[in-house]
């Protein structure tokens, strides 16, 4: 059998090389942990970039896949499926929303997102000068649209020029949005809980005032919960802690645990005055295969009490983390909501850090320049979050 140093010379020479991808070679999962093709057992603490919430294995998810694969995969939008009904109608319950249009990304359902917003404020005034309002320091995905919207220079420098009428304002900072309303704002996006920025949850009050600014001028709120949702902070969506609906939602990840799906859900007033038949479409997006994995997910996180398993814990894997800070002068501080936590670093590369822990079993992400990420499995148990702490200290 080739080694893992085989299979990453083998990848390099036929994929772009796009990631600097950590030395390791994954073979497969079980529960809440990986094993690498040498056969060692790494904690698995970022699940995929927050998205294996049910973890690694579990039988019903899996069968529930097997049985839709011998049935039917795919036969375009051109036709109704039945798990695209049943994924439809929890989506819709989970969110208390109105519509739902499934993508195959995150990244897809930003942009499908952007369009409504867009065409809803056409419908409204038949202008084609409207503007979007997006936060500093967001993440919003690669693609044009998404890249348009995600406030980091960085990441958009060799793509200019991008898309346009897009002005930014500061996250958590109401008066630095209201600089940025003009006639011509028809939407404001952001994150609930800022995910590859720092792990910044909403301010309450920020969150409900840009809210009202919204209503007030007809503006569409758009919030991204494509990390923070699917049950991550305590709720289905992050949200719906605040009390503040949006008037599109975005959503992936741990919707499908593992199945590439996205979907952007709308609520009523702007489903019912933006997208069309013939503005918007997707070969893949929605098909048998993807549906049946987000109408399993939906269903074993009712029968496993998956949200409730999120709040009751949080508490116990905040004690952890604060006792890690309190420890340690290179940590200053803990941020996060639910199962969505960062460890601020002062003086020592995060990078570093992560490699360690990768070496020393266990799988934690970085977020921004010095944020340790930690987004595990929901599925994780106390004795996990004590390993996890263990093997966090082995790696200081």
């Amino acid at each position: 059998m080739p080694t893992s140093k085989e299979y990453m010379e083998r990848t390099e020479k036929v994929v772009l090389h796009t990631y600097n991808r950590f030395p390791v070679v994954f073979e497969k999962g079980e529960g809440v942990y990986l094993q690498d093709a040498e056969g060692k057992r790494y904690l698995d603490f970022g699940a995929g970039i927050a998205v294996f919430a049910l973890g690694y294995g579990n039988q019903a998810y899996n069968d529930a896949l097997k049985g839709q694969i011998d049935k039917l995969i795919h036969t375009s939008n051109l036709y109704y499926n039945i798990p695209l009904a049943e994924a439809g109608e929890k989506l819709i319950k989970a969110s208390g929303m109105s519509k739902a249009f499934f993508t195959n990304s995150g990244t897809e359902a930003i942009e499908g997102a952007l369009k409504a917003a867009r065409k809803y404020a056409y419908n409204r005034d038949g202008r084609t000068d409207h503007e979007i309002i997006a936060m500093n320091h967001s993440f919003h995905g690669r693609s044009i649209g998404a890249l348009s919207v995600t406030g980091n220079p960085h990441y958009q420098e060799a793509f200019r020029p991008l898309m346009g009428g897009v002005k930014f304002a500061d996250y958590n900072d109401l008066d630095s949005v209201k600089a940025q309303i003009t006639e011509h704002t028809c939407a404001i996006i952001l994150e609930t809980v800022q995910g590859e920025g720092g792990i910044y949850p909403a301010d309450p009050a920020f969150l409900k005032g840009v809210k009202q600014l919204c209503e007030a001028q007809d503006i569409l709120l758009i919030l991204d919960e494509i990390q923070c949702g699917m049950g991550r902070t305590g709720s289905y969506f992050a949200w719906q802690q605040y009390g503040v609906e949006p008037d599109i939602m975005t959503c992936a990840k741990a919707l499908g645990c593992g199945v590439p799906v996205g979907a952007f859900v709308l609520n009523e007033k702007t489903a019912e005055a933006s997208l069309v038949p013939g503005d918007h479409g997707t070969t893949y997006g929605g098909n048998p295969l993807a549906c049946a994995a987000v109408s399993k997910v939906f269903d074993l996180y009712e029968q496993e009490k998956i949200v409730e398993h999120v709040r009751s814990l949080t508490p116990y894997l905040e004690e952890k983390l604060d006792a890690l800070v309190e420890k340690y002068d290179f940590l200053t501080k803990r941020r996060g909501m639910g199962f969505m936590q960062g460890l601020v670093v002062s003086g020592r590369p995060v990078g570093e850090i992560v490699k360690r822990a990768l070496d020393n079993g266990l799988v934690v992400l970085s977020a921004g320049s010095d944020v340790i990420r930690l987004v595990p499995p929901l599925v994780i148990t106390r004795e996990n979050i004590d390993e996890m702490a263990e093997k966090l200290e082995a790696s200081f």
